[in-house]
């Protein structure tokens, strides 16, 4: 019976890696829908407040200009220039929609290399990172700030309303204010600032000085006028995210697609206090948020669709005042808030978290179920990274602290299956002769483990450690960009990738490539060295008297090795190094319960 439960657990575990290997093998990223062509007044709108309709000519991305067929010169723009990215405003419509990180100009500053890797490739030459882009090239995405009318006739700002810059460029301690005068007494500004990092703040302001009073809403927002393209992995969130409430919501593009079908264009609405909402990607994010946790608005996902059809698919996630703001004569109203527009790094964060109350900011990051356990082993990591200036490093230290922390469970379980291995001959002889009466058989079996002391069912306790400890490290690999690009030793340039190496043409000594016939053809160099230290660890475990469980045992090693050929690099070399080390701690004890047997066969005391 303990045999049938060691066999059960040992499936689990070959269950549940079987699962991983479908998430991260079989699920292809979806085809990315093609660009939308977008015309330049594209509407979509924050929804207005409660019992307030918002005039048409208010309607941001609507204009009553937009009906002129005069040519406009193109619109003036304003720089953006700090230590991490670099870009420009777009003065017609309020609009940062021109946004990269930076990189030869960091490292020319002196900064750690570390800090200035943002690019989409490897090659130092590709193309650096764009977040926000404009309208009308291939992948329209940016914020804006604006105001939605609540007095009839007023006019505000829109997206061809051009403003008037004071100072510039936009830099850390160096802040920029928008005007634009409406012609019937008000002045709307727009004060933007930005931090070293990725953190805009937007301070928008109406100076009534008209003779009477007016009530507009001002609204922040991100839109994204195509459908990105996602990596298409179950483990990791893409799309919608923000907590809201408390609570951490994410949407898929799809489901806000379905939801907003249902609900009349919106996919999400809810007032809350603070919180934050905005659009992730695998590795960078874009969100809105009220300047103070305190402040009180409403944060909605947004989608509208225009053209029918997926080609006319736009996402957007607003945030507006829950009711009109009403200025009185002479006096200024205002809303401030912040865009967040840059890369997940999980101690930027957190220090906004700790700065700015922006609850739960570090749960962009998709840690999923097990944040308890991977955000820790990544703050590990880090630590040992900052300390041995390279990751791969970091991970071999952090395995050797792990097998320390369970030294004591896995010692026993090796004493045991150990004892297991010197009882084969015993058990052999039991099942041979009671064959013909298996529960009899099965009897004595349980009478010589109770006689020797061994449990049969610790054998598969080093396995069932390594699971848990598995997914976090994997989640870890895969969710935080701090891992990105990071490289190991000899021919690993990035621990977050799999292992370009290939058995099948013999590690790039033929010119092809068999893995574009089959991904089951990519069998990278730490695979099989993964793969020789389980064949090494299983011939030091003993083997199962069921010939059937035997067979299978044989060919785990096998099994394991192309299911885990394709995972990132950082987590194969886990996996092998944790090998090495479970077979140096097996056989050490297995040698000293060998001796302890014959001293206590010769009479004298053995070592201990």
């Amino acid at each position: 019976m303990d045999q049938k439960r060691l066999f059960a657990a040992i499936a689990l575990s070959i269950g549940i890696l079987l699962i991983f290997d479908v998430w991260n093998r079989t699920n292809r990223p979806p085809v990315p829908l093609p660009p939308t062509p977008v015309a330049q007044n594209a509407p979509a709108v924050p929804v207005p407040s409660s019992g307030v309709p918002a005039p048409a000519t208010s309607v941001p991305g609507q204009s009553a200009e937009a009906t002129s067929a005069a040519p406009r010169p193109p619109a003036a723009r304003l720089a953006i220039e700090n230590p991490r990215v670099a870009g420009t405003v777009n003065l017609r419509g309020a609009r940062i929609d021109d946004l990269i990180f930076v990189t030869p100009e960091c490292r020319q500053a002196g900064t750690p290399a570390s800090e200035c890797r943002y690019r989409e490739t490897l090659d130092p030459n590709s193309p650096q990172v764009r977040l926000f882009d404009q309208r009308g090239s291939a992948n329209p995405y940016f914020a804006q700030w604006g105001w939605t009318a609540a007095t009839p006739g007023l006019r505000v700002p829109d997206n061809d309303t051009d403003w008037t810059p004071s100072g510039g460029p936009l830099g850390p301690n160096s802040p920029v204010t928008l005007s634009w005068d409406n012609g019937q007494g008000q002045v709307f500004q727009i004060v933007l600032s930005i931090d070293s990092e990725y953190m805009i703040s937007a301070d928008q302001r109406v100076v009534n000085n008209g003779a009477e009073p007016i009530a507009v809403l001002p609204w922040a927002r991100i839109r994204r006028e195509h459908t990105p393209t996602t990596a298409g992995f179950y483990i990791l969130h893409e799309g919608y995210t923000g907590v809201l409430g408390g609570r951490l919501h994410e949407m898929t593009y799809a489901n806000a697609k379905t939801e907003a079908e249902r609900r009349s264009g919106v996919a999400l609405d809810q007032e809350t206090t603070g919180g934050w909402a905005g659009f992730t990607d695998k590795y960078w994010l874009a969100a809105v948020m009220p300047a103070s946790p305190d402040q009180t608005l409403r944060t909605s996902y947004r989608f509208a669709s225009e053209g029918g059809g997926a080609a006319g698919d736009r996402w957007q996630v607003d945030m507006a005042t829950p009711q009109p703001i009403t200025v009185a004569p002479g006096a200024t109203g205002q809303m401030a808030t912040r865009v967040f527009a840059g890369a997940k790094e999980v101690h930027l964060l957190d220090g906004y978290m700790e700065r700015l109350g922006i609850t739960d900011f570090d749960k962009a990051i998709d840690f999923g179920w097990f944040y308890f356990l991977v955000k820790p082993f990544f703050l590990a990591l880090d630590w040992l990274f900052r300390l041995t200036g390279n990751f791969g490093v970091a991970i071999l230290i952090f395995t050797v602290l792990i097998k320390a922390a369970f030294f004591p469970l896995a010692n026993k379980a090796y004493h045991s299956m150990a004892r297991m291995k010197a009882l084969a001959p015993k058990m052999a002889e039991i099942k041979e002769r009671y064959k013909d009466d298996p529960q009899k058989a099965q009897t004595e079996m349980m009478a010589l483990y109770r006689s020797e002391k061994v449990n049969p069912a610790s054998g598969c306790l080093p396995i069932l450690i390594q699971i848990p400890v598995f997914f976090a490290l994997y989640k870890a690999l895969f969710v935080t960009i701090e891992m990105r690009h990071q490289p190991f030793f000899g021919w690993i340039h990035d621990l977050s990738a799999p292992d370009p190496t290939n058995l099948f043409n013999l590690f790039g000594l033929l010119p092809f490539d068999p893995a574009s016939w089959s991904h089951w053809l990519h069998m990278p160099a730490w695979a099989v060295i993964m793969g020789i230290t389980m064949f090494i660890q299983q011939k030091l475990n003993p083997q199962p008297p069921d010939p059937i469980q035997a067979k299978i045992f044989a060919w785990m090693p096998i099994i394991f090795t192309f299911m885990l050929a394709g995972f990132p690099a950082g987590l194969i070399i886990y996996w092998a190094w944790n090998n090495t080390l479970s077979v140096a701690q097996q056989y050490y004890i297995m040698r000293h319960d060998r001796a302890a047997a014959k001293a206590a066969k010769s009479g004298t005391p053995g070592k201990k």
